[in-house]
């Protein structure tokens, strides 16, 4: 199951292709069916994925006075390499911070669509792929009679890909297409009653508020870059943690980890950047329920749980 991970995300985007393209030509039921049953079979890879996640290496304590055991973490993340998407050339390999004051940038860096999964993200992604299937099958009845019917799943589906990008995506800018993407459908679940005014604008309050906070991640990412010379988010957190005793003070690493937070702020609605939540009840209810109580709005906090060593060792 480990080596089927890429396919959690890619089934619900196989959905969206179908429903989009091929939604008006097929009955509803079709339609329902593919949804559905994509998001599924997502479910079930997922958990088993989740279940063959290694459990760690149990080694003794040494004090032998003292009962337990110690959990390797490294042994419980299983990374997945698809293919390499940005092969720029790998950048020269920064020196430790906190032993020169900081890592050396570097223009030339080699980004590979990589995803993976972890404790943190296998928790992340049974709420997506778990609640998401029960929202997709309670839309089923909610929007029987809408005649945007195969166009409301398309972008349900579209919406469960890209949260299942952001939370496996291994580096920053995977990460980004996730959550671009989950803010491009909130802004079209939003206001699927485009026709509506209030409706539409309140899709477009939320698509620009989000817009707002995501200057900041994108800043964030950039001095991330600039600093430790990759994208990785486990390398850079790991270089964080073997610097820690060089960290504290160091105003980059405060900025950065603030751009990333003002990102957090917008994609999880908090002030100041929270104007958007009210008026985005204007979409269907099931949307509310799958976006603004169990996933999305969680992603800003998961955001900051897997950068939890930056925000640890900064001011």
């Amino acid at each position: 199951m480990l080596r089927l991970i890429p396919l959690i995300p890619l089934l619900p985007f196989l959905g969206f292709l179908f429903c989009g393209l091929a939604g008006r030509r097929v009955s509803r039921r079709a339609v329902s069916w593919i949804a559905c049953g994509s998001v599924f079979a997502a479910l079930l890879i997922s958990a088993g994925a989740v279940l063959q996640l290694p459990a760690g290496r149990m080694e003794a304590r040494a004090a032998p006075d003292r009962a337990g055991v110690h959990i390797d973490p490294e042994q419980r993340r299983v990374q997945v390499d698809v293919y390499d998407w940005l092969p720029l050339g790998p950048p020269p390999r920064p020196s430790p911070v906190g032993e020169t004051g900081g890592a050396h940038s570097s223009a030339s860096f080699d980004v590979s669509l990589s995803l993976a999964l972890d404790p943190l993200s296998a928790a992340m992604v049974l709420v997506v792929t778990g609640v998401g299937f029960l929202i997709h099958v309670y839309s089923v009845g909610y929007m029987g009679g809408d005649p945007g019917f195969a166009r409301y799943f398309s972008y349900l589906n579209l919406f469960t890909a890209m949260m299942l990008v952001l939370v496996l995506g291994a580096n920053f800018l995977i990460m980004f297409v996730g959550w671009e993407g989950v803010g491009l459908c909130s802004y079209l679940l939003i206001g699927f009653w485009y026709e509506d005014v209030e409706k539409a604008s309140a899709g477009r309050k939320a698509f620009i508020v989000n817009r707002i906070g995501d200057l900041g991640f994108i800043l964030g990412i950039l001095g991330v870059l600039g600093i430790f010379g990759t994208l990785d988010i486990h390398e850079v957190m790991s270089d964080i943690s073997a610097g820690a005793a060089g960290l504290p003070g160091d105003l980059a690493l405060t900025l950065i980890a603030l751009a990333l937070f003002t990102g957090a702020c917008g994609k999880s609605a908090q002030l100041p950047l929270y104007v958007w939540l009210p008026d985005a009840m204007a979409g269907p209810t099931p949307v509310s329920a799958l976006i603004h109580a169990a996933t999305m709005v969680t992603a800003g906090v998961y955001m900051v749980s897997r950068c939890s060593a930056l925000y640890l060792f900064t001011w």
